[in-house]
């Protein structure tokens, strides 16, 4: 699902220029930063570290929405009048994360032009990927929204050189955000293994290679 665009500025220094109204806390493993139904009175800069969000229905399911990392923000529906967090954000890793009172964030949009246009910029680059997911899900195969996923999880665009994922993510993880079964994904991953589009060392490694998926006309595989 979403991944959100890194800023292409340093919004740490501009989030350092504010007057109170922030604080700086490290979250463990697991831990969780805001559950759904929250007041949200407040928005959240990752500084290091991965976040998944996650949505729960009143029957009990529960969907990951996106996974976040450094230079992301989430929260971000305090902004535009929304009173309740609408999904749970929890440590996928050690982060440091600074919390902003929603106050204090939107007298800095209103004071500091440059780091408005530049928020505003991400979020409109954070819509494009929602966007693209949704067309995603409607028209691609299993085998091709995975690929894509573990694409934008590795930041593949950024150099031209995927990262490799920091965080384990777990095949349920990944088949809940692309629709998909556990089992299902088991099988592409060991597919993408045996070509050489992703390794396993202590930690998964994306080759760009594997964008070779991404692009091929797959309309005769089963979804």
């Amino acid at each position: 699902m979403a991944r959100m665009e890194k800023l292409p500025f340093d919004a740490e220094a501009f989030l350092l220029r504010t007057n109170g109204g922030r604080r700086k806390s490290a979250y463990a493993k697991n831990q969780i930063i805001f559950s759904q139904g929250d007041a949200a009175d407040s928005i959240f800069y990752i500084r290091t570290g991965q976040v998944k969000i996650v949505a729960h229905s009143d029957r009990g399911k529960e969907a990951v929405v996106a996974i976040l990392g450094p230079g992301d923000f989430c929260g971000e529906g305090c902004l535009a009048g929304q009173p309740l967090r609408m999904a749970t954000a929890a440590a996928m890793t050690e982060c440091l994360i600074t919390r902003v009172d929603k106050v204090v964030m939107i007298r800095l949009l209103h004071d500091e032009p440059e780091f408005f246009g530049k928020f505003v910029s991400h979020l409109l680059a954070r819509n494009i990927r929602v966007e693209a997911d949704l067309v995603d899900q409607l028209f691609n195969s299993s085998e091709k929204r995975l690929a894509r996923l573990l694409l934008i999880l590795a930041n593949y665009g950024k150099d031209s050189r995927p990262e490799p994922l920091v965080a384990k993510i777990t095949q349920e993880t990944l088949a809940e955000m692309i629709g998909t079964t556990r089992s299902r994904v088991s099988f592409f991953m060991n597919r993408f293994r045996k070509l050489g589009f992703i390794d396993y060392n202590g930690h998964l490694e994306i080759h760009a290679s594997l964008l070779s998926v991404v692009l091929h006309d797959d309309s005769h595989i089963g979804r």
